[in-house]
């Protein structure tokens, strides 16, 4: 791993305006892939619905007799016609709703977040902006902040310092990115998005600097 990154920061025309400069310790002591993996299937298992369902032999109408006696008819041997085996019947072992969440401890999923974000920097798919603030929710504006940096049309994740509604809405109708404070990043978002776009407000709160970037034009 490198002593030091240093990644330009760029301003809403794509112009460079000062680069950032940190230690890839501050935000993780390495790539742990296993992690990684683990963290990112836990998240997948907790979207899904699990609302699946099939009949089972006692969710099918029908007589528990014996269809015909067990010898001396000359036909193999048969049940009661809700038997799985038979055309109509019930699933032997039938499909019912089940929950398949489950949850990691929360310090790994903060040190595989910070992973994640980490390979973006390591594999040169981050990008750091001076600003990302928004006077209105407008498309446009966002588009061409997009253009400037080359990542229009590709699948990018925008991450803000907060919670901040205007840039949302100027995002949402742009297929293929995502918007997310620090504070909600996951492993799964930003792994699942080619590019990160991380306001250097945000990278501050994630190094822990409160604000102090370290930035030099």
């Amino acid at each position: 791993m490198a002593d030091k990154i240093s990644i330009p920061v760029k301003d809403r025309t794509g112009a460079e305006v000062g680069r950032y400069e940190f230690d890839p310790a501050e935000l993780a002591p390495g790539i742990n892939k296993q992690l990684l993996h683990d963290v990112v299937v836990m998240y997948q298992a907790n979207q899904r619905v699990g609302t699946m369902q099939s009949r089972g032999r006692g969710m099918v109408a029908g007589s528990k007799k014996k269809m015909y006696r067990q010898k001396g008819t000359g036909n193999a041997r048969m049940g009661a016609k809700r038997v799985g085996k038979r055309v109509g019947g019930g699933h032997t072992f039938g499909k019912k709703p089940r929950d398949f969440s489950y949850r990691m401890p929360k310090k790994a999923v903060r040190l595989a977040t910070r992973m994640a974000v980490l390979s973006k920097f390591l594999d040169d798919q981050a990008v750091v902006l001076d600003g990302l603030a928004a006077d209105a929710p407008k498309t446009r504006p966002m588009v061409d902040l997009l253009k400037a940096i080359g990542l229009y049309g590709k699948g990018c994740l925008l991450t803000i310092a907060g919670q901040d509604p205007t840039v949302y809405k100027s995002a949402r109708n742009i297929d293929k990115v995502l918007v997310s404070p620090a504070a909600d990043l996951n492993p799964y978002n930003v792994l699942r998005q080619r590019h990160l776009v991380i306001t250097r407000d945000a990278l501050d709160g994630l190094l822990g600097r409160n604000g102090k970037a370290e930035a030099a034009a």
